[in-house]
């Protein structure tokens, strides 16, 4: 039987790997500082194994966060997933994200239209092919 992530426990997981990603940490790097192996990260960032109290609070502190970042969100009235901006969701997604980062660092701004552009094209192909 496969573990389900406690949706809390999920989406403090899901802010750890942002905010991890976010300032270019690794998995491995951030298991390092807190002495544990990169698989006992990922669990954590799945939300499969919930983080303790102590553990959490060494996370924010290595990462550079409040504790209450880790649950920003949680409380509010649910959401359909028709009320999630798309935005969120492609962030929160692995690909967004690193998508997001290295866009991000290209400074040449025909380059960024360029990349743009293209990413547009290759979006309509595949609604065309649909």
């Amino acid at each position: 039987m496969t573990k389900k992530a406690n949706p809390i426990d999920a989406q403090v997981g899901n802010r750890v790997r942002i905010r991890r990603m976010l300032i270019g940490m690794s998995q491995e790097k951030l298991g390092d500082l807190l002495g544990l192996t990169f698989q006992q990260v990922q669990k954590y960032e799945k939300g499969v194994n919930r983080i303790g109290a102590g553990r959490l609070f060494e996370i924010a502190r290595i990462l550079g966060v409040p504790i209450d970042f880790f649950y920003d969100g949680i409380g509010e009235p649910a959401k359909s997933s028709e009320d999630t901006p798309p935005v969120m969701a492609f962030v929160s997604s692995g690909e967004g994200l690193q998508l997001s980062l290295a866009f991000m660092k290209i400074k040449d701004p025909k380059v960024r239209k360029r990349v743009l552009d293209l990413v547009k094209s290759l979006s309509e192909e595949e609604q065309a092919a649909g």
